[in-house]
């Protein structure tokens, strides 16, 4: 079945709105109930272990208090700052600064990311970063040949590192298969951040490969694409080509217990429409999978 025709079938069977997913905030979203699939393989009825949260990169163009508001407006808790709303030079003061207002304004700062780092210092800046701000997980990219320094660095802080896949173009860590195959020797805590998008633009089906590397799968990065190749490009989840009811089930089958952020790219000056219909339709999904 492709994605267009269950996309279909769900709009057509369900009464499921967006009014349950997002409180107070009106949207185009399609609500979406459980695949032909979801009803006879046995998962309807089991409850997902993880968690939705929010990419602050979604919120690049909009400050602190705006990515803040806005998260909260569209019905999520769980946040990872981007440097955008949290700069990686960032003295201690100002980090615990920004967790304590994240924290009042009733979000877990869970995570950071993407966060690059090249060198030593990089990494060391990264660990500290997370750990004054409380945060449990870096979202990375590290550059090969500092993994065994990323190592020692999760054993001593507790800190998970999730590799972050970024698809055509990316000739280090283009699919998740390739950051596998990097950590695979290396400490459980070291493992993969599926950014789905870029995983279908390379042609890979991204609940497949949840299957695959679902023993380090540390992070989502939720979105929808126009096309399964390098030229797709972000577009409201539902409406594109990425089988997000599959994918979703596939997280819960394989128990998965992370957390599932959108990190929305497309309309940087005026996201909110587009990132309430996206949630809107994952939690529709989600509603009906439970």
């Amino acid at each position: 079945m492709d994605s267009k025709q269950s996309r279909r079938q769900f709009i057509s069977s369900t009464a499921v709105g967006v009014g349950i997913a997002v409180s107070g905030l009106n949207s185009s979203a399609q609500a979406a109930p459980r695949t032909a699939s979801a009803q006879t393989n046995g998962m309807a009825g089991k409850k997902p272990k993880f968690e939705l949260g929010m990419a602050s990169y979604t919120l690049r163009k909009f400050n602190l208090d705006q990515t803040l508001e806005m998260t909260k407006r569209v019905g999520l808790t769980n946040i990872a700052f981007k440097d955008f709303h949290l700069a990686m030079n960032s003295t201690a003061e100002q980090i615990r600064t920004v967790a304590a207002k994240t924290k009042t304004a009733g979000l877990n700062l869970y995570g950071c990311g993407v966060v690059y780092m090249k060198n030593e210092a990089e990494v060391n800046r990264a660990f500290d970063y997370a750990k004054t701000g409380g945060m449990k997980v870096i979202i990375g990219v590290p550059s090969p040949e500092l993994l065994p320094l990323v190592d020692r660095k999760v054993k001593e802080y507790g800190i998970l590192v999730a590799i972050h896949n970024h698809g055509p173009g990316d000739k280090v860590y283009p699919v998740p298969e390739t950051i596998y195959e990097k950590v695979k020797g290396l400490d459980k805590q070291i493992g993969i951040c599926m950014d789905i998008g870029h995983t279908q633009r390379m042609g890979i089906d991204p609940a497949s490969d949840a299957k695959r590397f679902a023993d380090r799968l540390l992070d989502v990065h939720i979105k929808d694409v126009s096309a399964a190749t390098a030229r797709g490009s972000t577009v409201e989840i539902g409406r594109g080509v990425i089988d997000i009811p599959k994918f979703l089930q596939t997280l819960i089958e394989i128990g998965y217990t992370g957390k599932v952020s959108f990190e929305y790219e497309k309309d940087a000056d005026d996201p909110l429409a587009g990132l309430a219909e996206s949630v809107g339709y994952v939690k529709g999904v989600l509603a009906t999978l439970a």
